[in-house]
């Protein structure tokens, strides 16, 4: 049975620094589950219940850790992931954030960053998510951000963490222009060039949801961020 510690889930083929990592969160409070690769990890996910957060290494064998990602979001969309990449791999940043990472940290690091990391992830996933139980109305759609999912009611959409974290923003100051630096710093935790990249497909796949009511529109305000213009 899970304590009230954090439970994070953490996929790193390099044991010696896997082995570190999890030593480190450890002496932090937090509770760790060490994988050396994706197929274990995914194991592990099935096997644990409760887990608060995964660090996720991308190169690793038998299962890397894009497809471990994309599993982890399909069974649990909500779930705050981060990706620990090389510094030369700025491909898989972009690639990371479209398949729902919420963060990402370049090897080297420190673990003093990594921590800090963690914390601001997990306080703004608790932030976002405090008194949002209720649906909201967005025009004639019904938004439930704790369920993630958008829809007319005969149509329901669901949405990744960060598409439900991005809408709430929006729909909190409808008709009213939403700040782009404010938004990546709430949902993505840092306002640098992969982020921008990031909002900017998640903006995309927003305005493909919101098309099920035509009457919605989610307008791009130079200079300064987005208006979400409905009833």
């Amino acid at each position: 049975m899970k304590n009230n510690k954090v439970l994070i889930l953490l996929a790193e083929d390099d044991m010696n620094m896997g082995l570190i990592l999890q030593s480190f969160l450890t002496a932090k409070g937090f509770e760790v589950l060490l994988s050396r690769d994706g197929v274990d990890a995914l194991h592990q996910y099935n096997q644990n219940t409760g887990i608060d957060l995964a660090l996720v290494d991308v190169m690793m064998p038998e299962k890397d850790g894009f497809s471990l990602a994309t599993d982890l979001k399909s069974a649990s969309p909500s779930l705050p992931l981060i990706f620990l990449t090389a510094k030369s791999m700025q491909d898989d940043i972009l690639r990371g954030f479209d398949i729902g990472a919420d963060d990402y940290i370049t090897k080297p690091f420190s673990m003093d960053v990594l921590l800090a990391r963690i914390t601001a992830l997990l306080n703004r996933t608790v932030a976002l998510q405090r008194d949002a139980d209720t649906p909201i109305a967005v025009g004639k759609l019904v938004f439930d951000f704790s369920r993630q999912t958008i829809g007319d009611g005969k149509e329901m959409v669901k949405m990744t963490s960060k598409e439900a974290q991005l809408l709430k923003l929006l729909v909190d100051n409808k008709n009213g222009v939403t700040d782009r630096k404010m938004a990546l710093d709430l949902v993505w935790g840092n306002d640098d060039y992969y982020s921008s990249r990031s909002m900017d497909v998640y903006i995309s796949k927003l305005r493909k949801m919101l098309k099920m009511d035509k009457s919605i529109e989610l307008i791009n305000i130079h200079g300064q961020g987005y208006k979400l213009m409905c009833g």
